[in-house]
């Protein structure tokens, strides 16, 4: 089997944008949040905001996303950028074993006025803070060493050198010319919401570097404060480990 590629990430973390630039390198099947797709609307579906009349696809399940990602793994080499509470909380370490780990935080204090914005009627279980940070420090005690992290505002600074640095932790090479793209529609990852969460991507034409902006956590409602408070001890957490510029 080829190797399996995983980038686990939160919500509204550039992390579409990261996977659109592995896209681009060409040498790898790539797959958009595909347990999330079980999870919102497979025959198994977790979302607890689903209700009799949301979509369903029938066949679909978290199971069958495994066995297809394994399945194309035969083929090439796959990547995959998804999120952990999409799994559930029965997965095991045997359904864990083929993939290579690799995790993108972002501050809360940024993300978690994104998400509101365009989901203020999410519940809290679709944030995934806490467990993201749970499935990093499990794959850390099972292997004895810390998965690579990517902090988004790294990656937005200095976009070649953390891809860089990622791509050496993981094993593969790194493919400078698929850092650039042209602007576009992008259906591959339209899957949620006719992918309206993903017009920025659609707008843009690759990782380049950007300024570091500040979080508006201040003016949000109280509500949106408190999943904020919680949210951020587990980034914090995965912060102190994260790639740095040139680091393998």
């Amino acid at each position: 089997m080829n190797k399996i590629l995983i980038l686990w990430s939160t919500p509204r973390t550039t992390s579409t944008a990261f996977e659109w630039m592995m896209r681009m390198r060409g040498d790898m099947t790539c797959f958009h949040e595909p347990f999330g797709e079980a999870w919102y609307k497979g025959d198994d579906a977790g979302c607890p905001r689903l209700t009799a009349e949301s979509e369903r696809i029938a066949g679909l399940t978290i199971q069958g996303v495994y066995d297809r990602i394994l399945a194309a793994a035969q083929d090439k080499p796959v990547f995959s950028k998804d999120m952990p509470h999409y799994l559930g909380p029965d997965v095991d370490d045997v359904f864990l074993e083929p993939f290579c780990h690799s995790f993108l935080i972002r501050d809360p204090g940024k993300s978690i006025p994104s998400i509101f914005k365009r989901g203020p009627n999410w519940s809290l279980s679709e944030y995934g803070f806490e467990e993201h940070r749970n499935l990093f420090d499990r794959i850390s005690d099972r292997d004895g060493k810390m998965p690579p992290v990517i902090d988004s505002d790294d990656l937005l600074e200095n976009p070649a050198d953390i891809v860089s640095s990622w791509c050496s932790a993981v094993g593969i090479d790194f493919m400078p010319e698929a850092m650039f793209w042209e602007p576009g529609a992008r259906p591959e990852v339209g899957w949620y919401d006719d992918g309206s969460w993903h017009d920025t991507l659609s707008a843009s034409d690759g990782l380049k570097p950007q300024p570091r902006t500040y979080g508006d956590i201040q003016s949000q409602p109280d509500h949106v404060k408190d999943i904020y408070m919680q949210a951020l001890p587990h980034y914090q957490h995965l912060y102190q480990y994260r790639l740095r510029a040139n680091q393998a």
